[in-house]
């Protein structure tokens, strides 16, 4: 019978899926533990994605549950005016209870420490919150404050000026006795009480500490219950256009559910993206794992089929195995998602303004198994197909290059399945499918200019070695490109994990440094606002009386935007084609004039114009991402109110602003001789050298201008170097599911590569070599490999991170060399260890025994 008639007899057999099971069984005992290192890469991924689905899920229901709470009662509404007319008539008549507060920033005083720190005074009336509580120590004191001259106090502060319950607290004018220290209130987070503490005080006592001035800036809340609260939906179709109309905004437990889901959302997508990209770094090793694997099977393969095994039945059983593999690997990490979802509330507590519950969710389990069996199916593919092309007569001519063909067509369909499969689990994670699209097409690029290095590599390696190097030199670089090297994979390997881990501290660095502020004479550190126009003069003699330059004053004036090139609110809400986002109208504009630039701002369109010519439009300079928002070039008309008086105006220019740059910086601004005459109050920037000066200006200021706010840079600095450390931990802790799954992909690479060079280190031991010239050629291979790839990864990742700090995040660049410089030996040094590690096994036995144990 020839071959043509044999392949046509096993071609009718049936594929007896019986038998096709126990070989793979059988196949795979001795090589189980190989199997499940190759497989070991994605169980980190695996489980940071159903950590991250768990935690989404509990999530969900929390908010759903606690909804009410973050509100804290059935409909809220909000403006920075005191409603009045048609409105106040309104407010006044909602709700079977309702309740007011007033809140704004101010400056308080601790007498007992003369400590003062601008904090969110919130004065309150009524029996807010009607769901949820103040949280507080003692706990009555949520609610008798409101009875007496008393104020809660956020423990942060309490902390820091060492204040007790009964100590006072000066508010403007008035002085209130503590009542007790505040834990938590309704949607408060650990990270916004940090950086604008609040004080309670009660609503009657307002006046009093004449904080509640003309020009202040107060937001107006009122909070209402019901008791059928199925009639709000209704409610608030009527009330929604006479609220927008004046200003006003509303909330509901519905749209608070509805908003907080979307942030958690966004939250969660940026968490599965970081899980995902740990997922295809283990895809990586997945498919480099079971490329090597196949290598070594070609024989076995060759005799299955020189007794009867049809092709695609030997393409099953390995098919089975890596399926088997996969599943306990996707069980298992399943597993560990589920254990490392209890300390995702841990590390984002702070971030959260709800309680979240931890609790197993099996969808998420589900979903983590079934995706990591098409993984490690989908990437196992391109080297599983090659089992098609091996033929009988592989048994005599063991050549992997030839069960390989670029031109099969089924290798390229794996191809768009693996393209197919990135670009829509990207767009499920991003909800963006311009975003998928460039995220995969900026790994495939990575893919290819590493795969593209290792070919070079291979093909000039054989030029570079030279006859006049010694021994050693010669068989460690030729070791790159001789028969069963594994130049590529491990190219891409290393490579793909070093830039993802690179570009990971690079961005840390980069956002960090956007915060960093010059401590030069000449840097403002200190800002004075809330200044009225009586007092202006006056602080700033106070401020040169402690010794203290006036570095600048700067006028703000309150305005809002009536109308865009004719066309009004209702205009646009009515013609969609417009595409002018309506809360351009609603918006209140705290503008300035001046007749210069600042060092925060660049001219990119039109012609900056510092004076205003009488009788004619007035030229304004409009920030780019307000012309964004209201659809405005440079000529276009528009008309502001300014507090009761129409202006009409042009865009004379476009501008840049850095507003990373802790600065007074503006949407808009107006050239001098127009605003002048406004209702306005002032800014007052100085620079203060340390702590004490600091805080005695304060307290003068205090003292003799209770309505004037001060931010000390100082303290907003050591504030968000607080924020940023806890962003840097959870951005760490999410990155550590990569770094893991590359550094394991990086051992799993370099540890499978020791099968592929046992029988050469035999042979060289047979032929006289010692272990300490084996040991020198084996370091002199992976130390090549690993200072290539990791060069190579770490181009890529300084490309990436300046296209996203230039393209994504605006930010000037700039790398630190220091932590790159240490990634890299890192990557190199640990590549040869590993590399040299495995060597050990061999070098260790007689040759024969090493090759009886892998014949």
């Amino acid at each position: 019978m020839n071959n043509h008639q044999m392949d046509q007899v096993n071609y009718n057999r049936k594929i007896n899926f019986s038998w096709l099971f126990k070989m793979a069984v059988r196949d795979s005992r001795r090589n189980r533990s190989r199997l499940l290192l190759f497989i070991s890469s994605i169980v980190f991924g695996i489980g940071a994605l159903v950590a991250i689905y768990s935690f989404r899920y509990n999530i969900q229901n929390d908010v759903d549950n606690q909804a009410a709470t973050l509100i804290g009662a059935d409909l809220t509404i909000s403006g920075n005016k005191a409603p009045d007319g048609e409105l106040k008539t309104l407010t006044d008549s909602l709700g079977d209870d309702r309740s007011q507060e007033r809140s704004f920033a101010s400056m308080v005083l601790f007498p007992k420490s003369f400590g003062t720190r601008l904090v969110q005074v919130r004065a309150l009336q009524g029996g807010f919150p009607y769901y949820g509580e103040l949280e507080t120590v003692p706990l009555h004191a949520g609610s008798t404050f409101k009875k007496g001259k008393y104020a809660l106090v956020d423990k942060t502060l309490m902390m820091q000026f060492n204040a007790k319950v009964n100590d006072s607290v000066k508010v403007g004018n008035e002085t209130f006795v503590i009542a007790g220290l505040l834990n938590k209130a309704p949607g408060q987070t650990g990270i916004s009480s940090g950086i604008a503490p609040v004080v309670y005080i009660p609503l009657q006592y307002l006046e009093q500490t004449g904080l509640a001035k003309l020009g202040s800036r107060i937001t107006y809340s009122y909070f209402y219950k019901f008791n059928n609260t199925r009639a709000i939906p209704k409610l608030i179709k009527t009330l929604d256009p006479k609220l927008e109309k004046d200003g006003f905004n509303y909330d509901t437990i519905a749209t608070r559910k509805e908003n907080t889901g979307r942030s958690f959302e966004d939250l969660s997508r940026f968490l599965s993206l970081v899980g995902f990209i740990a997922l295809l770094l283990g895809c990586v090793g997945v498919a480099s794992a079971i490329n090597i694997y196949i290598r070594e099977k070609i024989r076995s393969i060759a005799i299955m089929r020189c007794m009867g095994v049809k092709a695609s039945e030997a393409f099953l059983i390995y098919l089975i195995q890596i399926a088997g593999i996969g599943l306990v690997g996707s069980i298992a990490g399943a597993a560990l998602g589920t254990g490392i979802q209890h300390l995702l509330p841990m590390v984002l507590k702070d971030f959260l303004p709800i309680t979240i519950s931890v609790s197993i969710s099996w969808m998420a389990i589900w979903q983590g198994i079934v995706l990591g069996l098409i993984i490690s199916v989908l990437f196992a593919l391109l080297p599983l197909i090659s089992i098609r092309n091996i033929s009988p007569l592989n048994t005599l001519r063991l050549s992997f290059d030839d069960t390989t063909t670029i031109k099969d067509p089924l290798r390229w369909l794996v191809y768009s399945l693996v393209l197919l499969f990135i670009v829509s689990f990207s767009y499920l994670q991003l909800e963006d499918w311009t975003g998928a699209v460039v995220f995969t097409i900026g790994i495939a690029i990575a893919f290819l200019i590493l795969t593209a290095i290792a070919w070079l590599l291979i093909r000039f390696t054989r030029l570079l070695i030279m006859s006049s190097w010694s021994y050693i030199w010669r068989q460690g670089f030729a070791n790159l490109y001789r028969p069963n090297n594994q130049t590529i994979i491990l190219t891409v390997s290393i490579g793909l994990s070093t830039a993802f881990i690179c570009t990971l501290f690079l961005i840390q660095q980069l956002l960090i440094s956007q915060v960093t502020l010059s401590t030069g004479d000449n840097q403002s550190n200190m800002i004075l606002f809330d200044i009225q126009t009586s007092q202006k003069k006056a602080i700033a003699d106070l401020t040169r009386k402690q010794g203290l330059k006036v570095l600048s004053q700067v006028p703000i004036v309150t305005i809002r935007l009536d109308k865009v090139n004719g066309k009004t609110a209702a205009d646009v809400k009515k013609d969609t084609t417009l595409k002018i986002n309506p809360h351009v109208f609603t918006y209140e504009y705290r503008v300035s004039y001046r007749d210069s630039l600042t060092a925060s701002e660049k001219i990119t369109s039109g012609e900056w114009i510092g004076k205003t010519i009488p009788g004619k439009d007035v030229p304004v300079s409009a920030e780019e991402r307000f012309a964004e928002r209201a659809k405005v070039k440079v000529g276009d008309k528009l008309i502001f109110n300014v507090q009761g008086v129409l202006m009409n105006a042009y865009v004379a220019s476009i501008r840049k602003v850095n507003w990373n740059k802790i600065s007074t910086n503006f949407q808009i601004v107006f050239p001098t001789g127009v605003l002048e005459d406004a209702p306005q109050f002032n800014v007052l920037l100085t620079h203060v050298p340390n702590n004490t000066v600091s805080a005695k200006l304060q307290q003068v200021v205090v003292q003799q201008f209770p309505n004037v706010s001060i931010v000390d840079l100082g303290l907003v600095l050591s504030v968000l170097d607080e924020l940023l450390d806890k962003i840097g931990y959870v951005i760490k802790f999410m990155s550590g599911f990569s770094i893991i799954t590359g550094i394991i992909v990086l051992i799993s690479s370099v540890r499978i590569s020791k099968y592929q060079r046992i029988q050469e280190s035999v042979l060289l031991r047979t032929l006289g070599a010692s272990r300490k010239q084996i040991f020198a050629i084996t370091a002199l291979e992976y130390l090549f490999l690993g200072t290539l790839s990791a060069l190579t990864g770490i181009i890529i990742a300084i490309g990436a991170s300046w296209l996203l700090a230039v393209y994504r995040f605006d930010m000037p660049y700039h790398v630190n060399l220091l932590p790159v410089v240490a990634i890299f030996f890192a990557i190199t040094l640990l590549t040869v260890i590993i590399g040299l590690l495995n060597s050990r096994g061999i070098l260790n036995k007689p040759p024969l025994e090493v090759l009886r144990s892998n014949s």
